[in-house]
């Protein structure tokens, strides 16, 4: 019986996380890994070359990224997620939610544009066509939390509530481009929050953590849906192969629980790396005051003093 409309039979055998773990290519997402190692390597290259420098954290977590994705979906996870919609929803979880914060803290745009090239007076190379995007008003659009917000709550409600899941799961391309859909929603939901990438939409520290958890609290509610539901909700998984030996209502209400758990977890990671962001930027600004004070003889706080020297005559 062909579970997966892929043209493949998907006679699993049970679960197990060994043979979830085995190697099985998707073409697309294995060239798509090797070309985002490749590339970030590159540039990192030149930038050595140059006598340049890179953070080894922000590198250390876009390997970490990229390695994520191509576990969900260069393994038997893939294959297994086609028929047992707890697995589906691990890869759901992983790639975007997960993948995101981790390819983001590598901060792959600011390398980018400090590596290429910049092209000569009244031409447009890649490092120039880079920045036209980047202060675009298209990025400006999708990445503001009136966009980002919806469409993040949307990948989930209006996806697996709707005919539209059963129907890009019934193809490879179809569901590449859902993988790719979570992964682009993951990126641009987070990047404003807590990229380390320069951006059009960077609000002030207290307005990203409102942008976080005006999201999260829908991931729960989602989880508690399937969890309470009372029959299979979605279609490509009502009827799993008889070789996995699983439920579809039990199946459906650990992938509810996964959802619910999950949202928790990318929470405290981006909360953590908003603080300490926060942290390096006043520490920062409080370097550059200091500058300041030091090359004018603190004008400010002479000019603050004075100010209040005025008020204290007026008020005689």
């Amino acid at each position: 019986m062909d579970h997966s409309g892929h043209g493949m039979m998907m006679d699993l055998p049970p679960f197990t996380l060994g043979r979830a773990l085995q190697f099985s290519s998707d073409p697309f997402f294995l060239v798509g890994c090797l070309l985002a190692l490749g590339l970030y390597g590159w540039a990192m290259v030149r930038l050595r070359r140059r006598g340049d420098s890179w953070p080894v954290g922000r590198a250390i977590s876009f390997v970490l990224g990229v390695l994520t994705v191509a576990l969900v979906m260069c393994t038997k996870l893939n294959d297994y997620g086609m028929v047992m919609f707890s697995v589906h929803m691990v890869q759901h979880m992983v790639i975007s939610m997960l993948s995101p914060i981790l390819l983001l803290l590598g901060a792959p745009i600011t390398l980018a544009l400090r590596a290429l090239p910049v092209a000569g007076r009244g031409r447009k190379g890649p490092r120039e066509l880079l920045l036209m995007l980047l202060h675009s008003r298209y990025m400006k659009v999708i990445t503001h939390p009136a966009f980002t917000i919806p469409l993040f709550i949307a990948s989930l409600y209006a996806l697996y509530f709707t005919p539209l899941f059963d129907f890009l799961m019934s193809s490879t391309p179809g569901h590449i481009a859902m993988m790719v859909h979570f992964l682009a929603v993951g990126m641009v939901f987070f990047w404003p929050i807590m990229g380390v990438d320069p951006g059009p939409h960077r609000p002030g520290y207290v307005m990203r953590m409102l942008e976080l958890f005006a999201g999260m609290p829908f991931h729960a509610f989602f989880g508690i849906a399937l969890m309470m539901a009372t029959q299979p909700m979605v279609g490509t998984y009502m009827n799993p192969p008889a070789s996995l030996g699983i439920d579809a209502l039990a199946d459906q209400e650990a992938a509810g629980g996964i959802a619910w758990a999950f949202s928790e977890i990318p929470s405290v990671v981006v909360l953590v790396a908003l603080l300490f962001q926060w942290r390096k930027s006043e520490e920062r600004e409080a370097r550059r005051k200091d500058r300041a004070a030091d090359r004018d003889g603190d004008k400010e706080l002479e000019a603050y003093n004075a100010y209040l020297a005025s008020l204290n005559a007026r008020g005689h």
